[in-house]
């Protein structure tokens, strides 16, 4: 073997050691990210009971400073288009002719949500805009009622339905500026309770920039009472926790865990387990 060859073969070996590090280096991080924000909700969930209990005991007034969520339980449903199912709770994007539907449950408040849309999200839309599934979102309101308190969660959902209202690609686009991490809160603020806020990281997404209809539907809360029925569905099910994934019945977790799969890298793995590897 010339050394010329013998030189390329060790720059080349190098280069594999060097990008396996930086992949494995990577999805630690997300794994040490996964611990802590599962230590804060865990320590939440001590504190408080966040889950079902919670939920049922429909302590949202708390931090309802303007009465609009206990009026909103007493209002008239209205619910957004591009809905199906009972109360509208069922909001399914992608093809309809999709064989397989992939049920996604989070949180807009829940800090290991935003990791699982910042590192698996992308990948999930492209999964959707191949056909390879089509998914139903699940947007619930639990936090809201956790020891952190608040009225974000609900009134965030609120306006992902107005946004859905527009389309299912503003409503997408809209939750992924959302949980983006240019715009995604503490998980103990609650700046998503401002509807300026909403209104303000609206104007990243093209359908909703300058609407109108869509800033009136977010300040006038008309699609609040459609949020708390689709809070509702927390709970039911054994989901107790956000983000969860189902494939029908059954839950999608890393292998050898009970967690979701937030690094891309699990979720690619989970995924072609669960559909098939791509062709």
């Amino acid at each position: 073997m010339s050394n010329r060859n013998n030189q390329q073969n060790k720059q080349a070996a190098r280069e594999r050691l060097r990008a396996e590090r930086e992949r494995q280096a990577k999805k630690d991080k997300v794994r040490r990210q996964l611990v802590v924000a599962g230590s804060i909700v865990a320590v939440l969930a001590i504190a408080g009971g966040i889950g079902y209990a919670v939920t049922k005991a429909g302590d949202s007034g708390s931090s309802d400073k303007n009465g609009i969520w206990a009026d909103a339980a007493k209002q008239t449903l209205v619910k957004p288009a591009n809905v199906t199912g009972e109360n509208g709770n069922e909001i399914v994007v992608g093809d309809p002719k999709a064989k397989e539907t992939l049920t996604v449950y989070e949180d807009v408040r829940c800090p290991v949500c935003a990791m699982f849309e910042q590192n698996s999200g992308e990948q999930l839309r492209k999964d959707v805009k191949d056909g390879r599934y089509k998914v139903r979102f699940v947007m619930v309101n639990f936090i809201d009622d956790s020891p952190a308190k608040g009225t974000g969660s609900k009134n965030a959902v609120s306006a992902l339905g107005a946004a859905l209202n527009v389309s299912p690609e503003a409503f997408v686009q809209y939750k992924e500026a959302l949980y983006s991490k240019k715009n995604h809160p503490e998980e103990t603020s609650d700046s998503y309770s401002d509807d300026k806020r909403l209104i303000e990281v609206a104007q990243e997404v093209p359908a909703l920039k300058g609407n109108k209809d869509f800033e009136k539907n977010v300040t006038e809360h008309t699609y609040a009472k459609w949020g708390l029925e689709m809070g509702k569905l927390f709970g039911k099910n054994g989901i107790n926790g956000t983000p969860t994934l189902l494939h029908g019945d059954k839950k999608l977790t890393t292998p050898g865990t009970q967690n979701p799969p937030i690094a891309k890298e699990d979720f690619v793995s989970v995924i072609d387990k669960e559909f098939g590897a791509k062709k």
